[in-house]
């Protein structure tokens, strides 16, 4: 099991990405890197905000790390939340696209965009669910 969030977390889940025959199929057009903020929660045991990035390219994940705001500021697309609302989406409590809706979720980048790719962005949101994640709070 590994803790959300965490290195060892978010590379299970890129592994995840690349083991998925159907997000080849419905992200096979997408081309865009993306940057996940889980803001700081003091009180859930997440002191800072973490920045995760990930390459994203026509149905595969060419990369992806940790890394510093101003580098995950970089990518075209960044999509940031409390801690809580990051667990909600991954236990599928959420969903992602009607959280950005809602704001909920806060995306930098182009919506547009991100609503023809709805099958794609339910497929990260499956494929984060099923790493055994152990959340840091519990």
């Amino acid at each position: 099991m590994a803790l959300f969030p965490s290195e060892e977390w978010w590379s299970a889940y890129l592994g995840g990405i690349n083991a998925s025959e159907n997000y080849k199929v419905v992200a096979a057009d997408w081309e865009g890197d993306i940057t996940f903020v889980f803001e700081a929660e003091p009180d859930k045991d997440v002191p800072l905000d973490i920045w995760a990035w990930m390459d994203l390219w026509h149905g595969a994940c060419r990369g992806g790390a940790f890394v510093s705001a101003e580098e995950g500021a970089r990518a075209p697309f960044v999509i940031r939340a409390p801690y809580t609302r990051w667990k909600q989406v991954i236990r599928k409590e959420l969903d992602p696209i009607k959280g950005m809706m809602q704001g909920k979720l806060k995306l930098r980048g182009d919506l547009p965009k991100i609503l023809r790719y709805v099958s794609a962005a339910t497929e990260l949101v499956n494929i984060a669910g099923t790493v055994p994640t152990v959340f840091i709070d519990e």
